[in-house]
């Protein structure tokens, strides 16, 4: 997928500071300065405070020469965060060591312990290393950042998330203008590809600072919705129809990618009956019940005899603990479908629910559903019993 609409701020071949750079003016732009990442190196931040820290260090030796152009000193940076273990990203952390030797002891590379072993065994001996899981929040020369376990193009990649101003260090997540491939070698995979940019779409970003390409303000969430979406794209192909591709993101069991796909159908056509009856069950089995009864309203209000959809919105609405509103839309099952034993399932079990055991036990299938699970359930609690 190319991102070729987001222009964001051109940068230079030099250090450049974030808030002139997008102008935007706030504590953590104003002491972060920004080297643009070319041929084998990534972009490098670097925030200022009672010390330096670096996110990224590149691979490129030059950058910390020109720091001192700047009037700033590169043995003042105490503090290394990489996403990731690509040679791109942290091998100018060697650099550092080999430029200034006396440094090294004095700084902590912050990286995701599933990070490569190579590089913790080049480290070793020479400085701290702190290895994150995803879910901390690390403090860099004065400023929290939330730690956001984001596998998919590596095992270990991470990003780095300022809350107070929506900003993403997103590291080659998250790439405005491309997107990473999944690095096989590096453990990437694109299931948790699609895992971490789930977890992103949580976020409010505002702001995303890339691993390589220019920095970007204020369509952040657009940017991470655009990359969740060519992700899915590469499951089921770049030319698949919304609908199509809906259908086979569910049988894989990529429940929420296809209802995002069913979304998309629904807004090219609102009145697809396909659609809006896969977007209902896709929901009721993700357990957004509320928002399932909604659409199945709109599904019965096209087919008001269609049997699983009353059955859908009678499941629902137990899944809200509404066990007696359940009730009709089983016995609307019922009227069409008498011996549906999955609505007689189900109305004995909203019966038993609401308090009316004798009503529940007196239909046969839930009562020999009944009966048949107690009995697995006693069997298992004996054989646990037994003494090994």
């Amino acid at each position: 997928m190319e991102n070729n609409e987001y222009q964001g701020a051109k940068p230079t071949e030099t250090w450049d500071s974030l808030a002139q750079l997008l102008k935007i003016s706030n504590p953590l732009f104003d002491k972060t300065l920004f080297l643009f990442g070319y041929d084998f190196s990534c972009n490098i931040y670097l925030i200022q405070g009672d010390y330096l820290s670096l996110i990224d260090a590149g691979n490129d030796y030059t950058a910390f020469m020109q720091l001192i152009d700047l009037g700033l000193k590169p043995w003042d940076i105490k503090k290394v965060v990489l996403t990731h273990g690509h040679v791109d990203h942290c091998m100018g952390v060697v650099e550092l060591f080999r430029g200034y030797p006396k440094m090294a002891r004095e700084v902590e590379i912050i990286m995701h312990e599933a990070g490569p072993l190579e590089f913790k065994e080049l480290t070793k001996g020479h400085c701290r290393l702190t290895e994150v899981k995803g879910g901390e929040t690390v403090e860099v020369s004065g400023f929290e950042l939330e730690v956001i376990h984001t596998p998919g193009h590596t095992l270990d990649g991470i990003c780095l998330y300022h809350a107070p101003t929506h900003t993403l260090f997103s590291g080659d997540t998250v790439l405005p203008h491309a997107m990473a491939e999944v690095d096989k070698e590096g453990g990437g995979r694109l299931d948790h590809y699609l895992y971490a940019l789930r977890t992103l779409r949580k976020k409010d970003v505002d702001h995303v600072f890339p691993g390589h390409g220019g920095v970007v303000a204020g369509v952040g969430n657009k940017i991470v919705e655009d990359t969740y979406v060519g992700l899915i794209m590469k499951v089921v192909g770049t030319e698949t129809p919304w609908l199509e591709g809906a259908k086979t993101l569910a049988q894989q069991g990529l429940l929420e990618e296809a209802l995002l796909y069913a979304n998309k159908e629904l807004t090219e056509q609102p009145g697809n009956f396909q659609a809006l009856e896969m977007k209902a069950f896709l929901l009721h089995d993700l357990g957004r019940n509320d928002e399932a009864v909604a659409v199945f309203d709109q599904v019965l209000a096209q087919k008001g005899d269609h049997i699983y959809a009353l059955m859908g919105k009678g499941t629902a609405l137990m899944g809200l603990g509404r066990h007696q509103d359940s009730l009709k839309w089983f016995d609307a099952a019922l009227k069409i479908q008498p011996q549906l034993k999955e609505a007689q399932v189900n109305k004995g079990l909203a019966l038993y629910l609401a308090g009316k055991p004798e009503e529940a036990m007196e239909i046969q299938a839930f009562r020999d559903e009944f009966v048949s699970r107690l009995k697995g359930e006693l069997r298992r609690d004996s054989q646990a019993g037994k003494p090994s």
